[in-house]
């Protein structure tokens, strides 16, 4: 099941990320979320705003992630190809899991098409394991965007 994130929720949704930044560090890429990504503050942002969802079984979280609708200030400069389409989007951000689960990215994906057939995603270029999830999940890779430390991610797009 997944539900909306509540307060209550933070400490177990902090060790999440915890557990995935040590995870995509061994996996080879220990840039993307670095020591201290997603930070608190950001979570407190998405909870207040009603975009931070849980992945729940049994009463027990074992997996996070935000869907944020509207633009998103660093999707509209797009190079090395360009998105398939202008029409109104939602984006998929932070999924992470404890590991407990596999298929959580895909319950994540089917969850929010469900609200918006139109979703976007982008994940660092060492994130292979990511890359993998978006392309199974049908979503066409469309070029690179850049965050707001200027560092490159690549840019990916599902419509419905």
């Amino acid at each position: 099941m997944i539900r909306l994130a509540e307060k209550e929720d933070l400490p177990k949704i902090l060790k999440i990320y915890q557990y995935a930044r040590k995870f995509m560090k061994e996996e080879g890429n220990p840039s993307q979320w670095g020591e201290e990504h997603p930070k608190e503050a950001l979570l407190q942002e998405d909870l207040d705003n009603r975009q931070l969802y849980v992945c729940v079984q049994e009463e027990k979280i074992y997996g996070v992630f935000a869907l944020i609708f509207g633009e998103d200030p660093t999707y509209r400069r797009i190079v090395q190809g360009e998105w398939k389409s202008d029409a109104p989007y939602a984006t998929l951000h932070r999924i992470a899991s404890d590991g407990r689960r596999k298929g959580v990215f895909a319950e994540c994906v089917d969850f929010s098409k469900k609200r918006c057939g139109h979703l976007r995603i982008d994940t660092h270029e060492d994130n292979r394991i990511m890359q993998n999830c978006i392309k199974k999940s049908g979503f066409e890779r469309c070029g690179v965007i850049y965050v707001g430390d200027g560092s490159p991610r690549i840019a990916w797009e599902i419509l419905p």
